[in-house]
């Protein structure tokens, strides 16, 4: 399973912002700022403020609460299915 399996939504996008105002270091950090810092682009960042992006990659969601300095679910919750994947029976040489 890859990576980019899990995705994870931002909880509250204000929160996003006012964190951002006084990370774990007790310093404040800029859009491009922290999307230079995780390695994205600045564009994820302010759409995830904007609300413009929903959804971000497990790898980026634990990047940007590690670098806001909070635990992962303080900022993401992770998105599960909608539709579960349909449960596909193999025929076996018992049940053939």
């Amino acid at each position: 399973m890859s990576d980019d399996a899990t995705k994870y939504t931002l909880v509250n996008r204000h929160l996003l912002r006012t964190l951002m105002q006084r990370t774990g270091t007790g310093e404040s950090t800029t859009t491009r700022k922290l999307a230079a810092d995780v390695g994205i682009a600045h564009g994820t960042v302010g759409g995830l403020l904007t609300g413009a992006v929903q959804v971000v990659p497990e790898s980026t969601a634990v990047d940007i609460a590690a670098r806001i300095g909070v635990d992962l679910l303080v900022l993401f919750a992770p998105v599960c299915r909608a539709n579960p994947a349909p449960l596909i029976v193999v025929p076996t040489a018992d049940t053939a």
